[in-house]
């Protein structure tokens, strides 16, 4: 009963035509899934992943009219995505300042090459190289060229302004381990800690970045709202159940979300953490090759579609 990997990262837009248009188009990603947030279905919930949706490629988004977030600790403060290689980083320096958008010379992370940058909102996103060696799905449609399509996710890092009680819940309750530290111009008031999910590697690691006197992050547009960790199966998912109730760790219990399940849980600095199946995915109600065409909704919303379409902007 491990944990294998970044399984999604949810952030905050509030423009959701901007949003689409920046990931489908700018970055090539495919919108895999549109949607409504379940427990807001006045709002889309837009997922953009490699050509099959495949667990751990998820970057998502809720559209509500929030105000631009306020940079801080006690946040996850950026995502990062990878690619194949240093190449392939150069590419996307060349696309990204062709934009318009402003984008940093390749520097190393943790040892891997990399670029930053930002979405119009202020996401702060990092291109990675993985080497190429993980399995990734292609999206014929992107106008992105195979060789240097986003891959999936990568490292996302979180700030804390101590490190002490949040590894202990990172290790001893979700099973994570602390293997490596550096430091980074990005996070120049401490050390980020490396922690790896299940084998590691550049699409399982969590970084966390200590900053004590950062000020405290303010949720809103640009930010992000809560990133999910892998379980691969509906019986490892029971178990993970299970164990957070023996722990008398607060959590949300079961939650289905159709194309997943889920558990909640904040670490002590208030990140909102979730533990996602990578099963059924997001095939369970429409044709892989038509996924995120149409707005998708799960059974038990079916019946208030009318109602709900209605509320949308069109994207």
């Amino acid at each position: 009963m491990k944990l294998t990997g970044i399984h999604h990262v949810t952030a905050i837009s509030a423009d959701a035509p901007g949003n689409r248009r920046f990931y489908a188009e700018t970055l090539g990603m495919r919108l895999v899934k549109k949607t409504v947030n379940q427990d807001d279905t006045s709002a889309y919930h837009l997922f953009y992943a490699d050509g099959a949706g495949s667990p751990g490629s998820d970057l998502t988004f809720f559209d509500w009219p929030a105000s631009p977030a306020r940079r801080g600790t006690h946040s996850i403060n950026r995502t990062s995505l990878r690619v194949a290689n240093e190449a392939s980083l150069e590419w996307w320096r060349e696309r990204l300042t062709k934009a318009g958008v402003k984008v940093s010379d390749i520097r190393a992370i943790n040892g891997r090459p990399a670029v930053d940058f930002e979405d119009p909102e202020g996401q702060r996103l990092t291109l990675l190289a993985d080497g190429g060696e993980i399995p990734f799905i292609v999206w014929e449609k992107s106008p992105v060229p195979a060789e240097h399509q986003i891959r999936g996710l990568g490292p996302v890092t979180i700030s804390v302004p101590k490190l002490e009680r949040t590894e202990v819940v990172l290790t001893q309750l979700l099973g994570l381990e602390r293997v490596a530290s550096y430091r980074d111009a990005a996070h120049a008031s401490g050390e980020i800690h490396v922690f790896k999910i299940g084998e590691g590697g550049p699409a399982a690691e969590l970084h966390v970045a200590v900053e004590p006197d950062a000020p405290q992050a303010r949720e809103g547009a640009g930010g992000v709202h809560h990133l999910a960790l892998r379980t691969p199966t509906f019986a490892d998912y029971d178990a993970w159940a299970e164990r957070l109730k023996e722990a008398g760790y607060p959590n949300s219990g079961k939650v289905d979300r159709f194309y997943f399940r889920s558990l909640y849980l904040r670490e002590p600095n208030g990140i909102l953490i979730e533990i996602a199946t990578d099963e059924p995915g997001f095939s369970a109600d429409e044709p892989a090759e038509t996924m995120g065409e149409k707005l998708a909704l799960p059974p038990f919303l079916e019946p208030k579609r009318a109602q709900i379409e209605a509320g949308l902007k069109p994207l």
